[in-house]
């Protein structure tokens, strides 16, 4: 039996606790970059697209280390970059894969990204791992644990709603906070491999 959701929430804040400040740091780096670059006339949209899978991957990273109670670095957000040609492929494959599900509805198409969803922490614990095994790896792991997932990400609507009425100011907690809590999901997946019996 996996942990619930809402221990896996607690875990989360418990692995911010001191460290809110360059959590949310790290987070205000990862986005303002990725808009930046999106920015940039003409070739914005292909940089984005070019660098989002390195980016994704260190922010995955980045996740991983507060989860874990490790140092935390702001460099780390970089480090995807170490693996680029690895990262776009993940990137490549998960859009490609993600946008044909999509082509026959939408729900097909979400139980694709959540398939897909653990692709950047399984290559930021696996650095020899290619794209497609680490898309593969990802698809075992969360068989039969698309619906937790989909309800963890539920759980965190009402905040959201709560941080557009901030005018954005409640996402510089509320992005961390699911990045980390989405980091507890994977170890949480990751400790405890036993099959599932539900796809």
């Amino acid at each position: 039996m996996k942990t619930e959701n809402s221990v896996l929430m607690s875990q989360a804040r418990e692995s911010l606790k001191g460290k809110w400040g360059i959590a949310i740091g790290g987070f205000v780096i990862y986005v303002v970059f990725t808009i930046a670059l999106q920015e940039i006339p003409k070739v914005g949209s292909l940089l984005g697209f070019l660098v989002s899978g390195s980016l994704a991957l260190g922010i995955s990273m980045f996740s991983l280390t507060i989860s874990r109670n490790q140092e935390i670095k702001l460099k780390k957000i970089f480090e995807g970059f170490n693996e680029f040609g690895n990262a776009l492929g993940a990137r490549f494959f998960i859009t490609l894969f993600t946008i044909l599900w999509s082509l026959l509805l939408i729900i097909p198409g979400i139980i694709a990204a959540l398939s897909y969803s653990m692709t950047y922490f399984i290559m930021a614990d696996d650095s020899s791992i290619g794209p497609l095994d680490a898309i593969r790896k990802s698809k075992q792991m969360m068989s039969g644990y698309k619906w937790k997932l989909f309800t963890l990400y539920l759980r965190f609507l009402g905040w959201a709603i709560l941080c557009i009425l901030t005018f954005g100011i409640g996402f510089l907690w509320l992005t961390p906070y699911m990045g980390v809590t989405g980091a507890k999901f994977y170890d949480d997946l990751r400790n405890n491999s036993a099959p599932a019996v539900v796809s």
